[in-house]
């Protein structure tokens, strides 16, 4: 079976349903002329005003605007003095609840380090410029093969430290390999 192109009803979901079902799916965008696929491996979900690891805790801002906006759009911010990390806000509009792709695998012989949401942004040429980017449109979009299921593990998010009781909710979802 064919894989589909995800549409705005599969990211009208909370971030805890879309994030495991991103698992799997195939990234697509064209940069410099070549087009780049690979399979996300890895996500986090971030699930409202209410997580205090997820950046609409402090409210509407201008930089969350967009995860208070219509799912299936790009959330992008720049951490660290040095990386993008690439988002995908979920959930009804007004909820903002978002997914971010934390690694994946380079797919058609595409050599690329994709270990890090920082390198996985990087290698899809994903900056600022993207932040509110339809993920449902034709620039950069993810295709699912909804009979493939790949098996997960499931732990806390990395680097929230700063999130009280939400540090320790079971919301990274990683694709189980014989080695993980």
């Amino acid at each position: 079976m064919n894989p589909r192109k995800l549409n705005r009803r599969f990211f009208s979901r909370g971030a805890d349903l879309v994030a495991p079902d991103l698992v799997g799916a195939v990234l697509v965008r064209r940069v410099e002329g070549v087009l780049r696929q690979a399979r996300i491996t890895e996500t986090e979900a971030y699930v409202g005003t209410h997580d205090l690891a997820c950046h609409a805790s402090k409210g509407c801002t201008a930089r969350t605007q967009v995860m208070f906006g219509p799912p299936g759009h790009a959330y992008v911010y720049f951490i660290y003095g040095m990386y993008y990390m690439f988002n995908i806000v979920t959930a009804p509009e007004g909820d903002p609840h978002a997914v971010l792709l934390r690694a994946g695998e380079p797919l058609n012989g595409w050599k690329a380090d994709l270990g890090g949401p920082g390198k996985l942004a990087r290698a899809y040429g994903i900056t600022l410029a993207d932040r509110g980017l339809d993920i449902t449109g034709d620039d950069l979009y993810l295709l699912k093969n909804f009979r493939h299921h790949p098996p997960l593990r499931i732990t806390p998010r990395i680097g929230v430290d700063y999130a009280g009781a939400w540090r320790m909710a079971p919301l990274r979802f990683i694709e189980q390999t014989d080695l993980s």
